[in-house]
């Protein structure tokens, strides 16, 4: 059977769903090349995986006429190879696929296109050898190709960062970076719809939009899994949402964790683990939380944390010194050192979500809280942020926590959501939290009147006894 993912890929720019915007600057982009005066030699396209990205490159080609060079640079990061492909196919002229002489001034073009662009390496020292290496030189490669380029080039990156990340920074001055969002599910549940009506297929609509929404704006795997329930169906109900597995990250790497876990397998273990969309830091910490709830014996979990503090280490060093080329050690020994550890099979299967993460992630809604609050002050105060943090802030902690009516009152002025007032209040404080939200607010409202008026009361009392003071002198 025919992959649907190629058989319904969009052929025009019209019929790429979603990132509406983008495309409009994919086209000035294309025009301006056509009119020979382009303001960048280069696009770099970037976004999550499935969300369409080659796919719009490979239109472009097609509605301009222009003849599409692909090469997936992760599988040729080499500058040698980059070179060989993309260079000379930049700088020389365009034969058509019946080997047919176009002219670039007569608007015959060549589209080269790097995809994976992020995994491109670049750490090289003089004195190696370049025909020796086979992961380095190649963002170097990139640069130069761009420079000196006269055919259009677009580069398509799942991280834009990692790419201009070192010697990358220059690419800025070339190229022009357009960022690809999730498409809505209601683009996508159209494409589906479409898709149905093509292959004669009946089906529930809460089916198509089920794998929709799993989908999380994956263009790729919703036509993927479409195409899995459809197999020898020509009708298709709820219950054939059963036969997929929801892609939920957690999930994905609970089945990765067992793999290293379960299994020696260490070329099964690779392959399962280059499909698992989480970076290696991350999938380092869910090993490290539940190693020593999986090897019980001393000497296993002994040797599985020596593999894992190696694999920590040429992890530091890839990203210390921009050298991705130990990235693949690093996986070596945090999936294989691992797995191969253990002198027997253990029986656990339970698996838990790391600490680290968590606190991590409380400390992160703790800044974020307070973050939100001082800028709340700002608004009311018109101050600086730095003035409320250096000044105010821990006055005002203090009254809120001690003083009920103030916090009722900046309940109010600030509209504080319940956590920020949970964060303000903090363990210590002389009243409950209920106090201040199950309070009714016309009550609440009521409350800073009549303590406005008594505050105002109190002003005129002093004003009046200083007038007496004046005249009893």
């Amino acid at each position: 059977m025919e992959d649907w993912t190629e058989k319904y890929r969009p052929r025009t720019l019209d019929e790429v769903i979603g990132n509406d915007k983008a495309l409009i600057e994919i086209k000035k982009w294309a025009n301006d090349w056509n009119s020979g005066k382009p303001k960048y030699k280069a696009l770099i396209l970037s976004g999550k995986p499935g969300i369409g990205k080659t796919s719009c490159a490979l239109a472009l080609a097609r509605e301009y006429n222009w003849s599409p060079i692909e090469l997936n640079t992760s599988d040729a990061r080499n500058a040698k190879k980059i070179k060989s492909v993309a260079t000379y196919g930049a700088i020389n002229e365009t034969f058509l696929d019946d080997g047919s002489f176009v002219s670039s001034k007569k608007g015959g073009r060549k589209l080269i296109i790097l995809d994976e662009a992020d995994n491109l390496y670049e750490r090289m020292s003089q004195s190696e050898n370049l025909d020796d290496l086979s992961d380095r030189g190649g963002k170097k490669a990139i640069i130069e190709t761009i420079k000196i380029t006269s055919q259009p080039i677009i580069l398509i990156v799942n991280d834009f960062y990692s790419l201009i990340r070192g010697s990358g920074e220059v690419l800025n001055k070339y190229c022009k970076h357009i960022k690809f969002y999730n498409p809505y599910s209601s683009y996508l549940l159209n494409l589906l719809k479409r898709i149905c009506l093509s292959e004669g297929i009946k089906v529930d609509l809460n089916v198509l939009k089920g794998i929709a929404d799993r989908s999380k704006g994956d263009i790729r795997s919703a036509v993927n899994d479409l195409q899995s329930i459809s197999m020898n169906n020509s009708q298709i109900n709820i219950n054939s949402l059963n036969v997929l597995g929801y892609r939920d990250r957690e999930k994905d790497i609970f089945s990765s964790l067992r793999e290293i876990f379960k299994t020696k397998d260490v070329k099964n273990i690779k392959d399962t683990l280059r499909n698992l969309d989480a970076d290696p830091k991350l999938v380092m910490h869910w090993i490290n939380e539940n190693l020593p709830r999986e090897y019980i014996l001393t000497d296993d979990l002994a040797n599985a944390y020596d593999y894992l503090s190696k694999a920590d280490l040429f992890l530091g060093r890839t990203f210390n010194n921009q050298n991705f080329s130990l990235w693949s050690y690093a996986c070596d020994m945090m999936y294989g050192g691992v797995a191969s550890s253990k002198s027997r099979n253990y029986p656990n299967d339970k698996y838990v979500f790391p600490t680290y993460l968590k606190q991590r992630k409380k400390i992160k809604d703790i800044l974020d809280d307070k973050s939100v609050i001082i800028g709340k002050i700002c608004s009311n105060l018109h101050v600086s942020k730095k003035k409320v943090k250096e000044e105010y802030y821990s006055y005002f902690i203090s009254i809120f926590k001690n003083d009920l009516n103030f916090a009722i009152k900046m309940k109010e002025i600030l509209d504080l959501s319940d956590n920020e007032i949970k964060y303000l209040l903090g363990k210590s404080h002389s009243f409950k939290f209920d106090q201040i939200i199950n309070k009714p607010k016309n009550e609440k409202i009521i409350d800073i009147k009549e303590d406005l008026k008594e505050e105002k009361k109190e002003e005129e009392i002093k004003e009046a006894k200083k007038q007496q003071s004046l005249l009893d002198f």
